[in-house]
């Protein structure tokens, strides 16, 4: 297990610098003051965010800080020691407008616990539960999860995984209403970069994904950890989240500018894509605070 908690800059006001996000669904226009606590299927969002957001000239986004904790469930973030835990400082004094977190599966009380002390000291604060690819394939919700399962991407069936998202979903759309009811109000959104991942996936198998050919292309190992083409999709889910706007057009990340494996003349054919089917996700998911009007 692998600890690594990261102070980034923290403004000095503790007042929220968003539109008022609970009182519509039109794009945001200020940067954000964002913190990340994650595991390695979420921590690189945090590092793409500023990239993003000056592509889509957005000046006064504001990275606050990152905790992360290799394989974690989201309360190992909230029980790290006072004297190592930057995160409930930040929230406590007001410093942060949208918390990403990546849970591993359900029940993890660390979600309501940093819910809850987010609303407690800033009231427009959102906080962002990723719901993520599944590992390994399968929707098996134990905790922790098998590392060495033998798992071939290229032969899962598509609808079978469809199926087993769907499932996911569920259970997670079902722990962020039942949060945000006992807090009184909209604080936790979805960011449904699972649905994204499937639709990628339909798209490879079908042959229309630009640079990719297979399954596989997606991931480093059969666990599911991430290459540069779910990476940068994750990442644009986020950002659509955090900003309720398109990334249609935001310039080719680097992370996948550098990617060796994808043809340079089709990186930006396959970067289109990636935002397209990040926004159809993002747009059209109940619980992200976007509709499909929203530009």
């Amino acid at each position: 297990m692998v600890l690594l908690v990261v102070a980034g800059a923290c403004s000095a006001t503790p007042t929220a610098r968003a539109e008022d996000p609970k009182s519509a669904t039109a794009p945001i226009t200020k940067g954000q003051r964002i913190f990340t606590c994650g595991h390695s299927f979420h921590v690189f969002v945090y590092a793409m965010l500023p990239e993003l957001a000056e592509s889509a000239g957005i000046k006064d986004q504001e990275m606050v800080g990152i905790s992360r904790i290799g394989g974690s469930r989201v309360m190992q973030h909230w029980d790290v020691p006072d004297d190592k835990n930057i995160a409930k400082p930040a929230l406590r004094e007001g410093k942060v407008d949208v918390l990403t977190l990546s849970p591993i599966w359900l029940p993890d009380d660390g979600i309501e616990k940093f819910i809850t002390l987010a609303a407690e000291h800033n009231p427009n604060v959102r906080v962002l539960v990723q719901e993520y690819w599944l590992p390994n394939d399968t929707y098996e919700p134990k905790y922790p999860l098998d590392t060495r399962k033998k798992v071939d991407h290229d032969a899962t069936d598509i609808k079978e995984l469809s199926k087993s998202n769907d499932a996911y979903c569920r259970d997670i759309e079902e722990h962020v209403r039942a949060i945000n009811k006992k807090v009184g109000r909209d604080v936790a959104y979805v960011v449904p970069v699972g649905v994204a991942s499937v639709a990628l996936r339909e798209r490879i198998v079908a042959g229309k994904a630009p640079g990719l050919k297979a399954q596989w292309d997606l991931f480093r190992d059969t666990w599911g950890h991430a290459k540069p083409a779910l990476m940068a999709l994750s990442g644009y889910c986020h950002f659509a989240v955090i900003y309720r706007r398109s990334p249609v057009g935001l310039a080719v990340p680097t992370m996948l500018a550098r990617d060796k494996e994808i043809p340079e003349d089709q990186k930006e054919a396959l970067n289109k894509l990636l935002q397209e089917l990040a926004w159809e996700a993002v747009s059209n998911h109940p619980l992200t605070g976007v509709t499909s009007g929203a530009r």
